[in-house]
Parts: structure tokens; C-alpha cells; sequence
């Protein structure tokens, strides 16, 4: 007969109504299954509801601290943005980095921005902070590759050879394993 459903049982959804303790329960983890979101959300949005009615329910925007730059302050920016970054000073790179933007903003408005604060203002501007790959403008190109082969070559020479070591920091090596001209080969009697 099995553990399926047999004709005569109806199958009926869970009782919803409003005087069951467990009514919102059932219906915040349906809604908070439905939209994907955590069930304390859909408890909250619940709450909400209950108290206030549809109106409650409204957005109430985004989330976050409010932009520290006026509307014409932030098209300043973008106008200083797009004057590049010699313009103001750094004439090293024409890299706008998160960190240049911050000091940019507190040299230009008196206002202090993190860099994490400056990189989403200036994303919010269609601008995306690079990061400046670090190199030395007197670089020895020379210098430098002297010093890659030496190094590689140091790198690459042979170590010990094999079976002389043990790969095991608190275990050493068992004498038996030794070839018989090594030191120490034979002078341990193998343990049983």
C-alpha cells in the first residue's frame, strides 16, 4: 500500500487562522521560503504588518549612513575625478586609488572619508579605484635580472640527497633505511 497519499485523504494546507499560536510561525516560514530571505526577516516584516497594516510594510530606502557630500559637491568630485589625479598632485601614476579619493575629498570639501567609504562614493560615481602596481621609477632593469638568476639558481640547486633525512620533524630517519656506507647504518637492532 505504501506511504503515498490514498484517494479518500484530501489533502489540505495547515490551518492559517489568526487565533492559532502558530499561524504566524507557519505563515512567516512560508513567506520567508518564498522570498528567499532569513525567517527573522519575514518575523520582522510580520510584526510590521500586525502593527501598522500594509503602510508599514513600505520601504523605507536604503540602508547605510547618509552621503556627507551635497549633490553639487559630489559633481565637483566627479569633475575633479575627471581632471585625473596629475591635476591634483599625484603626478607619479594617473591612478585614482580609494586612498588618493579619501584625501581628495578631505583637501577639497573638509571631509573625511575611509578609503572603504571612498571606494563605494566612488563607485557610486562610475569611477573604480585602481590599486597602483608598486615600482621604483630609478629601477635597474639589470640589477634586477642579475638577481632573478642568481636567486633562481640558488633555488634550484639539489638539496641532501633522498633517504639520508627523514621527511618527519619528530620521527628521524631508522637506521635500517640508511645504505650500509652511511654513518649510523646497522647500529640500531631493529625493535619488535
Amino acid at each position: 500500500m505504501g506511504g503515498g497519499h490514498h484517494h479518500d485523504q484530501a489533502h489540505h494546507p495547515p490551518d492559517l487562522s489568526p487565533d492559532r499560536p502558530e499561524a504566524a510561525r507557519d505563515r512567516s516560514s512560508e513567506v520567508a521560503r518564498r522570498l528567499r530571505v532569513s525567517l527573522k526577516s519575514a518575523y520582522r516584516w510580520h510584526q510590521l504588518w500586525r502593527d501598522g497594516g500594509v503602510e508599514a510594510l513600505a520601504s523605507c530606502g536604503p540602508s547605510g549612513s547618509l552621503c556627507r557630500l551635497s549633490p553639487r559637491s559630489l559633481e565637483k568630485l566627479a569633475a575633479y575625478l575627471e581632471q585625473g589625479p596629475a591635476a591634483h598632485g599625484w603626478v607619479e601614476d594617473q591612478v585614482w586609488t580609494a586612498a588618493r579619493v579619501a584625501t581628495l575629498i578631505r583637501r577639497k570639501f573638509h571631509v573625511s572619508y575611509s578609503v572603504w567609504g571612498a571606494t563605494r562614493l566612488m563607485h557610486r560615481l562610475g569611477f573604480s579605484p585602481l590599486v597602483p602596481t608598486r615600482r621604483v621609477a630609478e629601477r635597474d632593469e639589470q640589477a634586477v635580472t642579475a638577481w632573478k638568476e642568481a636567486t633562481w639558481a640558488e633555488a634550484k640547486e639539489p638539496g641532501r640527497p633522498a633517504g639520508v633525512t627523514s621527511a618527519s620533524r619528530t620521527k628521524p630517519d631508522s637506521p635500517g633505511s640508511r645504505p650500509e656506507d652511511e654513518p649510523g647504518a646497522g647500529a640500531g637492532a631493529r625493535r619488535s
